[in-house]
């Protein structure tokens, strides 16, 4: 009768497992929205905990065949052959199970590190939009076209490293088939807004360094006249001191 009992809780241990492997390892996720992978993540964590915990029935089940087999030996040896069976089957799902639940922690922490990187980097798109706006309208003293050229240049040198990520990342999730529709709008969106900004960031940058170089070469050809002015002045000055008659003096003098 413990025999019968036996091989009647290895039945269904293995019913078990199919049934287990059919629900959590033969479905076909899409994962088209956030919620669905989020939820699938859930599902597979409770999966392997599910799994995991009929490890103790397991080594209840082993550990009497085991006894039966010692005591009646003639009885113990069909039940250790499924026993065995049984054992590689559950080792096997166990690691399935586990396996599939790390990929999907792996898939959406992919997730969540590129939205990451994209507030990132969409944080800067709007610093450099805002230094960018700060150029327009400026006064026409050199101090403040130079000023608005630094700030502008400051943010321009931010390193391309989030948006490699962005990439890298984006294109990952796509070629899994995950999110691929929700990220493929997104990147375009980053991607669209990025160009627009940083080629007009450095078309402001070019314009603002020709303005400089003119405004320096008009301050230096006006600082050249001043001083010729000077030299001048102190020339006429001196004539009219030593009284010498306008027809002596040299013709720019006149």
């Amino acid at each position: 009768e413990k025999a019968v009992n036996l091989k009647k809780d290895l039945a269904e241990m293995q019913e078990w497992m199919t049934q287990a492997e059919e629900e959590y390892l033969e479905k076909d996720f899409e994962y088209k929205s956030p919620e669905e992978l989020e939820n699938a993540v859930e599902e597979m964590k409770r999966a392997k905990e599910d799994v995991l915990q009929k490890e103790v029935r397991v080594k209840i089940l082993k550990d009497n065949i085991k006894m039966l087999a010692t005591k009646v030996p003639s009885g113990g040896q069909d039940l250790t052959t499924e026993l065995n069976v049984v054992l590689e089957n559950y080792q096997l799902l166990c690691n399935r199970i586990r396996g599939k639940c790390h990929t999907l922690e792996e898939v959406w922490s992919c997730w969540i590190e590129l939205l990451h990187y994209l507030d990132l980097e969409t944080a800067w798109l709007n610093t450099l939009e805002e230094r960018v706006q700060m150029t327009e309208n400026l006064s026409d003293k050199l101090d403040a076209v130079n000023d608005a050229l630094e700030s502008l240049e400051s943010v321009l040198r931010h390193p391309a490293d989030n948006r490699t990520q962005i990439r890298e990342l984006g294109q990952t999730l796509i070629d899994g088939g995950i999110l691929d529709d929700i990220i493929s709008e997104k990147l375009e969106a980053f991607n669209a807004r990025y160009e627009e900004l940083s080629h007009l960031a450095v078309s402001r940058q070019i314009a603002l360094e020709q303005q400089l170089q003119t405004m320096r070469e008009t301050d230096h050809m006006l600082q050249v006249l001043q001083e010729n002015l000077a030299e001048l002045d102190r020339q006429l000055t001196s004539y009219l001191t030593d009284r010498v008659d306008a027809f002596q003096m040299p013709q720019e003098a006149q």
